[in-house]
């Protein structure tokens, strides 16, 4: 999966502005910054992205904005400031991409929105991440990922059944954000490889949760079923359940294939139910399957986890645990597939971060630096755009840089 040393990533020579903070925004020009494209990431001097403070700090600094913000460049820049709001136009008119994540409007208000930078760059492409999307009645409602996860349909269906519901463990809700906000600047390059013109990219928190929801709508219009939350079962395909083992630990195992059933059945000992007209597929098993997990904790919960992977393994079940961070850390399949990766932080320790997806043969992204320390390029930014020392002198005395 190695490409030669000189080959050029895949987007190097994009030039892409970051004017988020925090999750959504920042980890869409994170993906893009791995591939090759030169992100210049703007932060409000002194503070910079609230990202910096968040979760475990080691000497000040989060953990986490070693991978948020890897290669990244930052400037310190006061967006609310007219000279500050005259130097992003300047850097969105030599830009390709501007990636923002400011409540709707808040751009436009400061001359930076779509119809002010599309005129100085009708090339460029922008993308705005928020929390209801550029237009609709709750546009200008303030929206976090966990409230997109909430009203994206995810929220409802976490956690056991009579039970509050519980939220994913991560930004669930601002990753799939990103993600999309990717796939459209993508596809907003290829469009102007064609036109020559840019465009804007709409992506909504709410929307990116929604989009995943798999037949969640369609169930209820065909039938007004509501689907409710099933702790750690799977409805509608069976068998897919975590099952408790000898000793306390849980195992997953997914035999909702109808072969895999049968071989499923087969391991702990169920010939009955694997030959059973009636449970052959997934339709009739569905109907069943609260007695076929009954089944499968009877055989799991009298053996060590480590025996019942084994067994199924042999068998070609699907199966695992759930991993904590210390299993993901030292697992030979993470290691031999170069998703951890180490690089050493400015003060000489060693961090292991996650590797670089999605995996390309010919031309794969880089790991790069960690996060770069508050506006560690500026300068180096702002003499590209031409603006002299004397001038760079001034505005940073002012409190603009």
């Amino acid at each position: 999966m190695h490409a030669p040393e000189a080959r050029q990533l895949p987007l190097e020579g994009l030039k892409v502005l970051e004017l988020g903070q925090l999750i959504a925004g920042p980890f869409a020009t994170k993906l893009l910054g791995e591939f090759g494209a030169d992100v210049i990431k703007v932060e409000p001097p002194g503070t910079g992205d609230p990202l910096r403070k968040w979760r475990m700090l080691e000497e000040g600094t989060s953990l986490w904005w070693h991978v948020q913000s890897r290669n990244k460049r930052s400037v310190a820049l006061d967006l609310r400031s007219e000279e500050g709001q005259a130097l992003v136009r300047k850097l969105a008119a030599e830009a390709d991409v501007v990636v923002e994540n400011f409540r709707p409007g808040t751009l436009d208000s400061w001359g930076l929105g779509w119809e002010a930078l599309s005129k100085l760059n009708p090339r460029l492409i922008m993308v705005h991440i928020s929390g209801y999307g550029q237009t609709g009645p709750y546009r200008d409602k303030p929206g976090f990922g966990v409230v997109g996860e909430a009203m994206g349909g995810l929220r409802y269906l976490t956690g056991q059944p009579g039970e509050p519901s519980v939220r994913v463990g991560v930004s669930i809700g601002d990753s799939l954000s990103a993600l999309y906000a990717v796939i459209g600047t993508l596809l907003a390059l290829q469009e102007r490889n064609r036109s020559g013109l840019g465009q804007e990219i709409d992506v909504a928190l709410y929307e990116s949760v929604f989009a995943m929801m798999e037949s969640l709508l369609p169930e209820f219009d065909a039938s007004g079923q509501v689907r409710e939350p099933s702790g750690s079962a799977l409805p509608g395909i069976t068998p897919s359940n975590a099952y408790r083992c000898q000793g306390g630990d849980y195992v997953l195992i997914a035999g909702n294939g109808d072969s895999i059933f049968k071989r499923l059945m087969g391991v702990i000992g169920r010939d009955d139910l694997a030959n059973d007209p009636a449970l052959a597929h997934n339709d009739g098993r569905s109907q069943q399957a609260e007695m076929i997990d009954a089944a499968i904790q009877a055989w799991s919960e009298e053996r060590p986890r480590e025996a019942i992977l084994k067994a199924l393994d042999e068998a070609r079940v699907p199966a695992g645990y759930p991993y904590t961070a210390e299993d993901i850390a030292f697992d030979p399949h993470y290691l031999a597939r170069e998703m951890i990766q180490t690089f050493t932080r400015p003060n000489g320790k060693p961090l292991k971060v996650p590797g670089v997806l999605p995996k390309l043969s010919a031309t794969p992204g880089r790991l790069g630096d960690g996060g770069p320390a508050l506006g560690q390029h500026t300068d180096d930014v702002l003499d590209e755009l031409g603006i002299d020392q004397e001038t760079r002198a001034k505005l940073r005395q002012a409190g603009i840089i």
